[in-house]
């Protein structure tokens, strides 16, 4: 059976190929683990954690979160990927619904009550074992048990077994053309898609390296990249203060230089304004790629390295992965352009929630399509455009179906606004109206409100101007650089 992680395989022994085993896999600041080095760390853990029911991981951006979530992987034993940010009272959800038996975590980190009670295992990134010999799980074996944001309700946990990861990575290798030789900078948190499977299990599956910055910083990316890095990784807020450090009135000759020179640059878990992608090609002559994927089906769609990055979408499917749009009524969609919701249905899916089978019903149709709650259209070529969440993104205002995210680039053009998330409220003309919530770009520029609904409905149309607008000094924003609209109401 193919192993999840076939760099990995009998390192740790005296007959493991030196070259392999004596490359770097992981790099966190000053701290660097060679595929030796993280096989013996990781094998000594799983030794220990073996025949464990699940175990929870104290997810901090360092190298024990890798040694700990590899060690569950190579062990077999489900890994539940914990935020280090998450309050009392999701925290003691999130534990009594997986009912870890152990949490790995660094030696140093002081854990909060709501763990108190699992036996606690310290990750030592310098143990050594001696090859441990594991039998590779089922490819339907659970993986990882990843939560969800919780935004209508307790977080669900989902399933992701092995063979979604593999499937998933499998297709961004062909997408992307990625390879062993590649060398992924990125500074994600590791508790969740984006960071953990794509950032740490992405290279590792290839037999390349990661870099992790531990914290964002224009100053890091421009250093790792510089210095042998191959791919960025990032959410749309790293790459507009990326693309504002590039129009700044210095200059950052020496970033410009390094996203001139990487490989691929990758965008992903929330569109990326049409602006920041203007501002940061026209500054490198490189454009940023975007991909879209969620916790539940892992990556559904993503440009290719060899295709056409066109700004706005998310590339067609990823191969192995089916998508359909579907109009509310369930009928599938075939015409481009038309506004309707996302289904995929592949080997990338997750096996369901976490003791919630009434909510794994619901996500599913009967014939196995994920409905995905993402609204979209599709070019004539196959590239998805996202719209937005169904349930906040999807304005239905005077009988027009229309996308808030059109509406947040237009705005964004404006020279007046640095940055802008648009929603609908309810209108007992319209139905709902649209209402723009803007951070200005300065003290000395505020628009008005009418000067912002005369520029969008000069770029888009007259029926999706903004009918109300609103000034914040900030938009508010979770773990992973997402706008959270429900949080948007006056």
């Amino acid at each position: 059976m193919t192993p999840l992680l076939p760099a990995l395989q009998d390192l740790s022994g005296p007959s493991g190929p030196v070259a392999a085993a004596s490359r770097e896999a992981v790099r966190f600041g000053g701290l660097s683990l060679t595929y030796a080095q993280l096989a013996a760390s990781s094998d000594a853990l799983a030794a220990r954690i073996a025949g464990a029911g699940r175990v929870a991981v104290w997810a901090t951006p360092t190298a024990e979160t890798v040694v700990a979530v590899v060690a569950a992987l190579r062990a077999g034993v489900p890994a539940v990927p914990v935020n280090p940010m998450t309050g009392e009272r999701e925290l003691a959800h999130i534990v009594a619904d997986s009912g870890p038996a152990i949490v790995l975590a660094g030696a140093g980190d002081v854990l909060p009550a709501a763990l108190a009670g699992l036996e606690r295992l310290d990750v030592d990134t310098a143990a050594d074992s001696p090859a441990a010999g594991f039998t590779e799980p089922s490819p339907e074996a659970p993986a990882l048990i990843v939560y969800t944001s919780g935004t209508t309700g307790p977080p669900k946990g989902a399933i992701l077994p092995r063979r979604a990861i593999a499937a998933s990575l499998d297709a961004l290798e062909d997408a992307w053309q990625w390879t062993g030789d590649d060398v992924l900078v990125h500074a994600l948190p590791l508790f969740h898609v984006h960071g953990l499977i794509l950032g740490v299990l992405g290279p590792l599956r290839r037999g390349g390296a990661v870099r992790h910055l531990g914290r964002f910083s224009v100053d890091g990316v421009a250093a790792e990249l510089l210095s042998g890095g191959t791919m960025l990784f990032g959410v749309p807020t790293m790459y507009h203060r990326l693309a504002e450090a590039l129009a700044g009135p210095a200059g950052f000759p020496g970033l410009t230089k390094a996203l001139a020179g990487a490989r691929l640059l990758v965008s992903g878990s929330a569109a990326l304004p049409v602006h920041d992608h203007e501002r940061i090609a026209a500054a490198t002559g490189r454009r940023v790629i975007e991909r879209y994927g969620m916790t539940e089906t892992l990556m559904n769609t993503g440009v290719r390295a060899d295709g056409e990055a066109r700004p706005g979408t998310v590339g067609p499917p990823l191969r192995g992965v089916a998508l359909r749009l579907v109009e509310e009524d369930g009928s599938v969609l075939d015409e481009p352009s038309v506004i309707g919701e996302i289904q995929v249905r592949g080997p990338n899916l997750f096996t369901g929630y976490l003791n919630r089978p009434d909510a794994t019903a619901a996500a599913l149709t009967e014939d196995g399509w994920f409905r995905t709650g993402d609204m979209a259209t599709l070019d004539a070529d196959g590239y998805v455009r996202i719209v937005g969440r169904k349930a906040t993104d999807l304005i239905k205002s005077g009988g027009y179906k229309i996308g808030a995210g059109e509406i947040e680039n237009a705005l964004l053009d404006h020279p007046g606004v640095l940055e802008a998330a648009v929603t609908g409220e309810p209108d007992p003309d319209l139905g709902e109206r649209i209402v723009a919530w803007v951070v200005p770009a300065g003290p000395g520029s505020l628009p008005s409100a009418q000067e912002l609904a005369d520029h969008v409905a000069g770029l888009l149309a007259p029926h999706k101007r903004p009918r109300a607008v609103h000034f914040l000094d900030a938009l508010p924003r979770n773990d992973l650089g997402k706008i959270m609209k429900r949080s948007l109401s006056r």
